[in-house]
């Protein structure tokens, strides 16, 4: 064996040791090559919003009179959101009357009628119109030791809260 064959694997070996090593040192600082920064920021979000639905009555009242009994009233709801609302319960908020053309002299308002119950809903009403359903308010026209013609053939305007 010559002397240069027993010298080149030694040769090799440092220099595959030493490339190896300069290859780890060159990835290592290549690792590091970039900036570090701290920040910060900023963003928000918006809470959606309803629209009330509207109540609608459903129930058609023609025969309200001196000595009837009172009449329950029911329907169901429009509504307009994107999603279902939760209703609790309605209520008559209030009445208006508007007596008939042919009625004799006299005043007919709404202390003529008596309104009573809560409509107990306790539901989810998903979004749509005839949606859901409510009953349990009445409407009575009261009886009075006088005569009533005055109201005979009004029109009771019922406006509804819901909650």
């Amino acid at each position: 064996m010559s002397n240069h064959a027993k010298t080149t694997p030694r040769r090799r070996k440092k220099w595959v040791v030493a490339a190896t090593a300069i290859g780890v040192v060159a990835a290592a600082a290549g690792a590091y090559a970039y900036w570090t920064a701290g920040g910060t920021g900023s963003g928000s979000a918006t809470t959606g919003t309803t629209t009330p639905v509207t109540v609608v009555q459903t129930t058609d009242l023609d025969d309200l009179a001196p000595g009837v009994l009172p009449q329950t009233l029911s329907g169901e709801f429009n509504n307009p959101n994107d999603a279902s609302v939760y209703v609790g319960t309605v209520t008559i908020s209030s009445i208006t009357v508007t007596k008939s053309g042919t009625a004799v002299a006299g005043d007919c308002d709404a202390d003529d009628y008596t309104l009573g119950g809560t409509a107990v809903v306790n539901d989810e009403i998903e979004a749509g119109d005839g949606v859901g359903a409510w009953t349990g308010l009445t409407i009575e026209f009261n009886n009075k030791v006088t005569s009533q013609d005055q109201c005979k053939g009004a029109t009771v305007a019922i406006a509804y809260a819901v909650s």
